[in-house]
């Protein structure tokens, strides 16, 4: 059988229109019996239309909750107390317009800021970090509660939670840590669906390797990027996925999860992937090279240990004074 799919879209709203006002779509993922996550980077009339025309056709609809860009975009530790607020903004613009939704999305990422600040190069983003890793520590487990509280209250209102993370985050977990998300300023929040971005187009050539190795562990994947999104020019590989390595992405993570997140839903419209979806084989033959597979299982556990030491950086002064202790004992005891 099939996996579910559900298709991201991250469109403005006059982008939004317009591709919903092609009834193929609807029909298309109506077909497919897909769901979409729609990025809610407005509240505007024009995105209500789209819910309704959704809700309408029976297309689970989840609100993949978003901040204005000048607030950090994704959701992350630097903006906790925003969270809710945006949240409850949503919530009061859902009610008006009478919209129904399938669960609430929550995008843990960096600060968008940190992407600009790539762009400008690596010595002005090394500036951004230092400027607030101090202040991250302090502040982790304030955010982690705020986060927490949120998570209950849109239990409260009904919704599922579902959290979309970065792949790193099972490094940390492995680990005990909370340097990277000291770092990077994202946070591990526990929620009824997490879904790991193992997007292989940003990180070809080992992008099918990756997507084995990680997707074996997670409980949800999202594959891509098939265009669309954040301009992340000068930062990573921005090329789309083509057929051919969106196919085998399709396969690999079909034979690994009975549900399938797709980046984007604009994406596969504009390279006409959505139709081709309709009578998509999934029994087709998949290899991926056992050599890159290995490699990556080997540099996420060198990362995990190194996440380990790292945060504890007094076991290797400790290490080092027994290792002393003990040469001078053996001495002692050769005399």
């Amino acid at each position: 059988m099939p996996p579910r799919l559900t298709f991201f879209c991250e469109l403005d709203a006059a982008q939004l229109r317009e591709l919903f006002q092609k009834q193929e779509i609807v029909n298309t993922l109506q077909k497919l019996k897909a769901g979409v996550a729609l990025a809610m980077r407005d509240f505007s009339t024009e995105r209500a239309q789209v819910v309704r025309q959704l809700n309408e056709a029976d297309i689970p609809v989840t609100a993949w909750l978003l901040l204005p860009e000048e607030q950090g975009y994704w959701f992350n530790l630097d903006n906790a107390p925003l969270a809710r607020q945006r949240y409850d903004e949503f919530k009061h613009w859902s009610n008006q317009h009478g919209l129904r939704w399938e669960r609430i999305g929550l995008d843990i990422e960096p600060d968008l800021r940190l992407i600009s600040a790539l762009k400008k190069g690596v010595f002005p983003a090394l500036r951004l970090v230092i400027s607030t890793i101090k202040q991250r520590k302090r502040q982790i487990q304030v955010a982690r509660k705020m986060y927490e509280m949120l998570v209950e209250q849109i239990h409260t209102d009904g919704y599922e939670v579902e959290a979309y993370q970065l792949p790193l985050i099972m490094e940390e977990r492995r680990a005990r840590s909370s340097l990277l998300q000291r770092l990077l300023g994202i946070l591990d929040l526990p929620v009824d669906r997490e879904i790991l971005m193992l997007y292989s187009s940003f990180s070809r050539p080992w992008g099918d390797a990756m997507l084995l190795s990680y997707g074996k562990d997670a409980r949800q994947i999202a594959i891509g990027s098939t265009g669309g999104g954040v301009d992340l020019e000068g930062v990573a590989d921005t090329r789309p996925l083509n057929w051919q390595e969106f196919s085998r992405d399709l396969i690999i993570a079909g034979l690994l999860k009975e549900e399938i997140a797709i980046f984007s839903l604009e994406g596969c419209v504009q390279q006409g992937f959505l139709e081709r979806l309709i009578d998509f084989d999934w029994q087709q033959a998949v290899q991926v090279d056992r050599r890159k597979y290995i490699l990556i299982q080997q540099v996420r556990g060198v990362l995990a240990a190194k996440f380990w030491v790292l945060e504890r950086p007094w076991l290797p002064a400790v290490i080092l004074i027994l290792l002393i202790l003990a040469r001078v004992t053996r001495r002692r005891g050769s005399k």
